[in-house]
């Protein structure tokens, strides 16, 4: 069994340029046993990663690599791995990362990749895909994400380094994973929570609770908060209820104002010649006729078919067992 490395040797691994000889076999024993290290695919083209010298890579010809060393999201010049933030090596906060990454540069020239033989650094937009691990990067500035509610630390890094207070303030540890796809894929069960520690893995304190964004196509623009189930069932049970009351009111109003029609359809005066009724006028009683029966066949009946639809409504949508029942049987957010 093979292992890739910089040198094309499979008898050592390096860092820091020295020979990890009995390390290097018992990685790869474990990779092979894991099934990570393959043969050679045929036709498979090779890229050459430009290694830095505090790196340890483990890879196949097929594009295929594990990359332990120094936070570094582009070339050896780049992410705070280059400022010679080296964890024990000296009391600067350490920047280590792993890297697994598949397909380097899979995305050049439509799709085809990169010549053979061609040397590549670390590309987050077109290597094909990767978990990205670091003890201390920039994460949203090095894959270009959109700030959203919860903010971007390091989106604007400092211009030099070291800087004690900016360098505390602005990176984080991150975990980023990058595909053309993603599944999570849980037998039990999925859960995204946030703030479980009162400080950050730099040292600084947490003062307030970060959510969760969803941001599609990577535009925060329009970034919109979720609802509370619950509390919105409330509210539309509410609203149907005094949508309810009102149609009461109008049924009432409607019952009042009919009666009140027909004893001014029927009205009349008394003549001042003896005392005399006149008889009710024609015109009168023509119009409140007609009106009794629209008011029957029309606003009543539109009343009763407007109270039907609201009970309806709320088994459709405010009730458990209801088709199209607004609230998730299964999923929940705070």
């Amino acid at each position: 069994m093979k292992k890739a490395n910089p040198k094309g040797s499979s008898s050592y691994t390096k860092r820091n340029g020295k020979p990890r000889k009995e390390l290097a076999k018992l990685i790869n024993e474990g990779l092979a046993e894991a099934g990570i290290l393959n043969s050679d695919p045929k036709g498979s083209p090779k890229v050459i990663y430009k290694y830095a010298s505090n790196e340890t890579i483990f890879a196949n010809p097929g594009g295929a690599s594990i990359t332990l060393g120094l936070d570094r999201p582009d070339s050896r010049g780049s992410g705070y791995g280059a400022r010679g933030l080296v964890g024990l090596q000296d009391k600067s906060i350490g920047s280590s990362r792993i890297d697994l990454v598949v397909g380097r540069l899979a995305s050049a020239n439509d799709g085809d990749g990169v010549r053979p033989g061609t040397y590549v650094d670390n590309n987050f937009q077109g290597d094909a895909a990767r978990i990205y691990i670091s003890q201390k990067t920039d994460v949203d500035l090095n894959f270009g994400l959109a700030a959203g509610s919860i903010g971007s630390p390091g989106l604007a890094p400092p211009d030099s380094l070291p800087n004690p207070d900016l360098t505390k303030k602005s990176p984080r540890s991150a975990i980023a994973l990058k595909a053309d796809g993603l599944r999570f894929i849980a037998r039990e069960g999925i859960k995204l929570i946030t703030r479980t520690d009162g400080f950050n893995s730099q040292g600084g304190s947490i003062e307030s609770i970060a959510g969760v964004d969803i941001i599609a196509g990577n535009d925060d623009s329009d970034l919109q908060p979720m609802v509370k189930g619950k509390n919105l069932l409330e509210a539309f049970r509410r609203v149907v209820a005094h949508i309810d009351d009102l149609n009461g009111i109008v049924d009432s109003l409607l019952a009042h104002q009919t009666t009140f029609n027909e004893q001014l359809a029927n009205h009349f005066h008394f003549s001042p010649f003896w005392g005399i009724a006149t008889t009710p006028s024609p015109a009168a009683a023509n119009a409140g006729i007609k009106t009794g029966i629209d008011h029957f066949s029309q606003t009543k009946r539109s009343l009763s078919l407007q109270k039907a639809n609201l009970a309806n409504f709320r088994l459709t949508y405010l009730e458990q067992a209801g088709d199209k029942y607004i609230n998730s049987r299964y999923n929940n957010s705070n």
